[in-house]
């Protein structure tokens, strides 16, 4: 039976909201969001398209959307929040695709908890550390950090300015948009809390090394947030780390390239 429901965890951080997709059974593939976003926040093709196969679980940590509880100032408790859930709602290891920021608290999970995680993907994201090569575009840090966040706003962060990309772009906007009882945002309490983490993040470009588990490194190769080549970086130090960078596309490639890369997934999980 596939299901989408909203359900509730208790822990020590406060009440964790999630949602399930796809069938009941099978290995789950647990879903980490980005900067600003909730689990209402991926795009509902992308879901159904990865869920067809696999049980998917998406949750807002805490302190974010339906969640309660307060944002951890640092990626080691969000990580740690990453792990209690994965606990609660597998049975044994669980495949983790991590966007962005949930990337970024996906490696540290791969590293903190490795029981937990089965097979990784990092999308969009970086291992940190990295302050050489292709830098963020000038304006991210003004975009990103504005109190809301129009479309254009997504359009600059996470697509380029050609034709086709920024159809595709405006086109997972609205399906994103036109879900029904969509969750409260982000508050700036939990922003403020996300930029702090993500400060002082030391990174783990120094432990990469660590992650003997297969990991899918993916990006648009011209994502003016986190660079391409950060991508590269991270897939050329771990020991077994496949990269794929796709064309034409930036930060929410896996919303541009919804069928090729939801294909990829599925070869790669199995």
């Amino acid at each position: 039976m596939e299901t989408e429901m909203i359900d509730y965890i208790n822990g020590p951080e406060g009440r964790i909201a999630l949602r399930r997709d796809g069938p009941d059974t099978g290995i789950p593939l647990v879903l980490l969001q980005r900067f600003r976003g909730t689990m209402d926040d991926w795009d509902p093709e992308f879901i159904a398209a990865i869920a067809a196969e696999r049980p998917v679980i998406r949750f807002d940590s805490a302190g974010i959307g339906r969640s309660g509880g307060r944002v951890p100032d640092d990626i080691s408790g969000m990580a740690r929040i990453a792990s209690r859930v994965l606990q609660t709602v597998t049975m044994g290891a669980a495949d983790v695709l991590g966007w962005s920021l949930g990337g970024v608290v996906a490696q540290q999970l791969a590293l903190d908890a490795p029981q937990l995680v089965r097979r990784l993907i990092i999308a969009g994201s970086s291992p940190g550390g990295i302050t050489d090569g292709p830098q963020p575009h000038p304006r991210v840090p003004k975009v990103m950090t504005r109190g809301v966040n129009d479309a254009p706003d997504f359009l600059f962060l996470f697509y380029p300015e050609t034709e086709s990309a920024v159809a595709l772009g405006n086109a997972s906007l609205a399906r994103i948009a036109a879900q029904p009882e969509m969750g409260p945002p982000v508050t700036a309490e939990a922003f403020m809390a996300q930029v702090k983490a993500i400060s002082s993040w030391p990174g783990v470009l120094h432990r990469v090394r660590e992650l003997h588990l297969p990991i899918l490194v993916a990006n648009g190769a011209h994502d003016v947030m986190l660079p391409a080549y950060r991508s590269f970086v991270l897939s050329q130090q771990a020991p077994d780390a496949k990269l794929i960078l796709y064309p034409d596309a930036g930060h929410a490639f896996l919303f541009q390239h919804i069928e090729d890369f939801s294909l990829q997934i599925d070869l790669f999980l199995s």
